[in-house]
């Protein structure tokens, strides 16, 4: 069986517990307007110029962004790591993307991943099928679940998609009692209202079995790849979230009973 991914990154601190190998999926259902990998949105491998200036001369390189990989193959990667993960209680991270559109894929290398003794991890945005949600829980260690507006029309307007499916998917694994962080980032005017962190604050305290939460400041270091992959930056001229803000923020979320971490 095959997946397409686009990039490995090594040593990873902020995507789970320990040291992590973190693997990005290709494909994702949102188009959130502050997505820090645009080169994630079609599930297929893509093509594109990549322009490099010398000397007062531009040179153009035809490039590929994403490629199809083997549970066997994609395993073997993982495992090279395994000294490191032993180290650290750390583990594989499947990011991406939205891994669960790729559910089979994710299932089978999971599963490798697990009999080896493994951690396993998936950050999601929770925008998938009940069934594919049920599918994953039954073999991940860790889910980092993404919750950002409460509001079905703003959730539509700056994703792409409703919020129903995945405020359901995030309530199954509560009552299920599956091992949940979730991560709320802070998008300045966006997400980052006083409505919305009412709501926010609002719908978490429901939940019986989870209680951490890292909130994921926004940043620009992405506006490179906006340019070089020819996507539309919907946030350009955007400030980062300041110290500041962020520390007010996790105060509040201190104050509901919530383990709060700031960064993944």
């Amino acid at each position: 069986m095959e997946g397409t991914i686009f990039d490995i990154k090594h040593f990873a601190i902020h995507d789970g517990p320990g040291i992590r190998q973190t693997v990005f999926l290709k494909g994702c259902p949102l188009n959130c307007w502050w997505c820090h990998n645009p080169e994630s949105h079609d599930i297929n491998p893509e093509k594109f110029i990549r322009v490099n200036k010398l000397d007062g001369k531009e040179f153009e390189k035809e490039l590929t962004v994403g490629y199809n990989i083997s549970v066997d193959e994609l395993f073997k990667n993982i495992s090279g790591d395994k000294i490191f993960f032993e180290e650290s209680d750390g583990g594989v991270t499947f990011s991406g993307g939205e891994p669960l559109m790729q559910t089979e894929f994710l299932f089978e290398i999971i599963k490798k991943c697990k009999q080896n003794g493994i951690h396993t991890c998936v950050d999601t945005t929770g925008f998938a099928s009940e069934k594919s949600i049920k599918k994953i829980a039954e073999v991940a260690d860790l889910f980092l679940f993404d919750i950002k507006l409460i509001d079905n029309e703003l959730h539509q307007k700056y994703t792409g998609v409703p919020i129903d499916e995945i405020l359901r998917n995030l309530k199954w694994l509560d009552e299920n009692n599956k091992n949940v962080i979730l991560r709320f980032p802070v998008i300045p005017e966006i997400t980052n209202t006083k409505k919305n962190l009412s709501e926010i604050k609002s719908f978490i305290k429901s939940l019986k079995n989870i209680n951490q939460i890292d909130l994921l400041p926004y940043h620009n270091i992405s506006n490179g790849k906006y340019e070089r992959f020819k996507k539309f930056n919907k946030m350009k001229g955007v400030k980062p979230s300041s110290d500041d803000d962020m520390l007010q923020l996790k105060s509040e979320f201190e104050s509901i009973g919530f383990k709060v971490g700031i960064g993944g």
